[in-house]
Parts: structure tokens; sequence; C-alpha cells
């Protein structure tokens, strides 16, 4: 069900006229229900995933706690009778236990993930390499069903069975109320991957309706709906005419495209988290925010601090920390040291462990080459711009610019630029394919269709055009405004028929200028897909 699908709509406002007419202890039922509905309606075979997720991760998280418990009582009773040696000893059996029991539930979660997303992709390798050593033999490809948004919930399950595990989380005792956040409906299309200690209070606590809140959800779905309707879906048709023609259209056209898929994923992805925290919103919940005007940055090391941002967050809490301080890691770190010195022996953890977090986050975005490379190539620039550092710093010393406006607006456009090159990986999902595309940017003149009218030859119509510059203009002006604070904000403290004109416009907006019509196939958001 298509947040932009007008049964999502009725779907929403059936919701919203339950929840707040149900008692304020059952709402988080209602919304469990709701959840487990909306999953259904997608498939309902892709229940039986995202059940066997949730109760494993339950009994789990329920034996890591009561084994802390044991711990807890144990050392209280025997306080005065263990000795230092005996405590440390017996935690460290503990903790054990835990790990065991933490490492069978990670392993046996992430590996229903790793085969529903990755045993094609793994077969298809092997009989890639299976041809190139001349053999006729062929592995057959594997009917497996990819259920709708299993990164996200199953990221944001193994999250919470780590935090349990460290302490930081208390093991939830009620297992519907779990179901409840691992399930939670508008964050499994696409995200905030959110922390059970974030989202608990939110989702079950009680709620009663508040004009302001719900009007500043409606607000804040509203102004996804403008992104992804007016924008993105709107210049969808060019980006889809010059990726899949890679013979037609070269050269220039590349880099149109490149720059209008950057304007499509930034619009499609930034208005359905809108939509996903506005109806959060509407139901007192808060969530996480998942952007930070990431295309304001001005290195990529900068940009990933501010673009998904749970994403980010989550893959350096659970993969680069543990990795860069585990004893084999350690061990690694004093080898290196020992034989090439501190300089290479602090460095290449760091780089080893960042090169594990960029492949996970390379390949957890799609099972394909064009992805790892996408995900490596962040890396491989990230760590470039690290060892350049003391180089930017005497530069800067020297020349004295790093605070004119100038200079940081071409840190900026450069940032945009290196990451639109780097998202061409995404655009034509082969590897051989954007490297070629890439060349043809500079090899093949053809500059003046930027200005003979052929660009509206890639389905848009001059129309079109002025609506995606007055849109983008419109997305920088906010951006740009909410440096200050939110925008929604600013203008709750204008007079109501201002604030009216406003929120109706962008209603009119989305009613007149939204990429639908008779027999409009309403895309589907890019990241639904993993």
């Amino acid at each position: 069900m298509l947040f932009t699908s007008y049964e999502f709509i009725g779907f929403i406002l059936i919701l919203f006229a339950a929840y707040y007419l149900t008692p304020g202890k059952k709402q988080w039922i209602l919304l469990l229900a709701a959840s487990y509905l909306f999953y259904f309606l997608a498939d309902p075979v892709y229940l039986i995933y995202i059940l066997t997720t949730t109760v494993t991760v339950y009994l789990a998280a329920r034996h890591i706690g009561r084994i802390a418990e044991e711990q807890s009582v144990y050392i209280k009773e025997n306080k005065t009778s263990l000795s230092k040696e005996e405590k440390k000893a017996y935690k460290a059996g503990m903790k054990s236990r835990q790990w065991k029991c933490l490492l069978v539930c990670l392993l046996f979660n992430i590996g229903i993930l790793a085969v529903v997303k990755y045993t094609n992709f793994v077969i298809s390798n092997v009989n890639s390499v299976m041809k190139w050593a001349g053999s006729n033999n062929q592995l057959d490809f594997w009917d497996i069903a990819l259920p709708m948004g299993i990164s996200f919930y199953t990221f944001q399950a193994v999250g919470y069975l780590i935090d349990v595990y460290r302490g930081v989380a208390q093991a939830e005792q009620n297992p519907f109320k779990l179901a409840l956040f691992i399930s939670f409906f508008p964050q499994l299309v696409q995200g905030p991957i959110s922390r059970f200690n974030d989202l608990k209070e939110g989702l079950f606590s009680e709620h009663r309706f508040q004009a302001d809140t719900v009007c500043r959800g409606l607000q804040r779905i509203l102004w996804g709906y403008f992104k992804k309707m007016v924008i993105a879906d709107r210049i969808l048709t060019a980006v889809n005419t010059i990726i899949r023609d890679a013979d037609s259209y070269r050269g220039a056209y590349v880099f149109v495209g490149m720059l209008f898929y950057a304007l499509e994923l930034y619009a499609d992805f930034t208005g359905g988290i809108d939509i996903t925290i506005g109806i959060a919103e509407t139901l007192g919940i808060k969530m996480a925010e998942n952007f930070n005007r990431p295309f304001f940055s001005k290195s990529i090391k900068e940009y990933w601090r501010r673009w998904h941002i749970t994403m980010g967050t989550w893959f350096t809490d659970y993969i680069f920390y543990p990795i860069s301080v585990c004893k084999p890691m350690l061990k690694f770190a004093r080898f290196t040291k020992a034989h090439f010195g501190d300089v290479i022996g602090k460095r290449l953890p760091v780089y080893l462990s960042s090169f594990v977090v960029w492949f996970a986050t390379g390949i957890w975005h799609g099972a394909s080459w064009n992805f790892i490379v996408w995900g490596l190539g962040n890396w491989v620039v990230i760590m470039i711009s690290q060892e350049l550092e003391p180089l930017y710093e005497r530069f800067h010393n020297r020349f004295h610019i790093k605070d004119k406006f100038a200079f940081r607006l071409f840190q900026v456009i450069r940032t945009v630029l290196l990451m639109s090159c780097l998202r061409m990986f995404d655009c034509y999902r082969d590897v051989p394919l954007t490297f070629k595309m890439f060349g043809t940017m500079f090899t093949e003149w053809n500059w003046q269709i930027l200005w003979d009218g052929s660009l509206l030859l890639l389905g848009l119509s001059g129309l079109d055009y002025v609506i995606l510059a007055a849109g983008t203009i419109l997305l920088i002006a906010v951006s740009l405004m909410q440096r200050r604070e939110s925008v929604r904000t600013q203008i709750a403290v204008k007079s109501y028929p201002v604030r009216f004109a406003i929120w109706f416009g962008l209603f009119l907006c989305i009613l007149l200028m939204g990429a639908y019509g008779v027999g409009y196939d309403a895309s589907q958001f890019i990241y639904n897909q993993f």
C-alpha cells in the first residue's frame, strides 16, 4: 500500500479517528493491529518473516535479561563472601552466557535477511565464475519473496537486542509491545531506524487529541507529499529516459541525469520520511529525524552525518565501534604499530573498520556489485580526505579563505557533485556501464543540449521544468530557513490568514501539480526496495 495511494490515505484517516476514540491505555494495541494489517495487505506471506524475527528477538532478550537479573541477585547475596577475582570470574561466565544467546539470535535473524536478500546475488556470482572457468553447469536461482522493509525492521530488532545485551535497554516483558516497536507501520517502508529507548514512551503512552500537535503532523505530511508528488515523481520521467537508454543519452545527458537523480532521490526519500514522521506526530509519537540539510554539507564525511542519520548511527554504534575495540583488532593494532610504526599502526585498524562499515552499507542498499562499489567509493573518498587534512590545514593557514562565503559555496557544490557522481552506480546499476557513461561526459561534447531544446524530449514539458525549478527553489529556501528553527514554528507565529494561505496553497500545489491523473501509476518510494 503506497503512501501516496488513496487506499493509504483512507487507511490513515480511519486509524486516526479510531485512535483518538480508543481509551488511552489501549491505543498501542490499536497501533499494533493497524501495523500488522498494513503488513498483511502488502503480502500475507511477509507476516511469517516479521513474526519470526519478533519472537526470536523477544525470547533472546528475555533470556539475556534474566541472566543479568540472576547475576545481580547472586552478587548482592554473596557480596561479602566473594573475592574480587571470584566476582570477576563469575561476571565473565555470565557475560559469556549472554554472548552465546546474543550470537545465536543475531546469526539466525541476519541469516534470514542474508538468505532472502543475497542468495540470488551469490548464485549469480558463482554462475559467472563457473562460466569463466569453462563449465556449462549453472545453479538455479531461488524464487524467494523479499519482505517489505526487511532490512529496516531487522536492523531495528537487532539494535534492540544488542542494547539489551549491553545493558543500555531493559528487556521488554510484553511480547506484543515489542512486536509494535518492530512493526510500527510508518517506518516499515523506509525508516527511520529507531532505538527502543527513544520510541517506547511515545508508542506505549496515552495520547489525547491536541489540535496543535495534530496540525503540525499534518503539515509535515503535506510537505512530504509535495516533495514526493510534485518534485520526485515528476523528474523521475526524465531520469528514467536518460538511464534506460544509455546508447542514446551520453555526454551532457549523463551530467543532467546524475543531477536530476540527486534531486529525485532527495525529494523522494526525505518526502517519505516527512510523511512517516508526520503520521507519528499526529498520533502523539515523536520519531528521530533522519536528515539535516545534507546538500549544504562541505564534505562527504559531513554529508553522511546529515543524510539517513539513523542508518549512519546504527552502523557506527553496532559495527564500527565493536570492530574497532574487539580483541582481534586491538591485537592487529599492536602488531602494526610494532612492525610499521605508530602512524600506520593507528590508521590501519580505523581504515579496516571503516572498510567493513562501508562495504556493509553498500551491500545493505542492494544485492549487487554497483552498490558495493558505491559504498567503497564513499570509503575511498573519505579516507583520502582524512589523509589530506594536514595539507588542507596548511593551505587554509596560508590563504585564510576557510570562512569566506565563496569558498564555503565551492565546498558545498563540490560535495554535491562528488555525491552525484558516486550515485551514478545507483542509477545505472552496472559497474562497467557506470564508468563508461561517466567517461562520456568528458569525451562526447554535446553540451548544447542544455539550451537547444533537447531537454524537452526527455518526457517533460516546459511547464514541468518551471514547476521543478520553482519546487527546487522552495526546497532550498526551506532548508535555509531551517538554520534558525523549524519552518513550521516560524509559520505558526504568523496570523491565521497567512498560515491558512501557506498551507492551503501547498495543498493546492499538490492537488494541481502532483504527478498523477487518469491512469496514473504511482511510483514506489526508492527506499522501499531495501
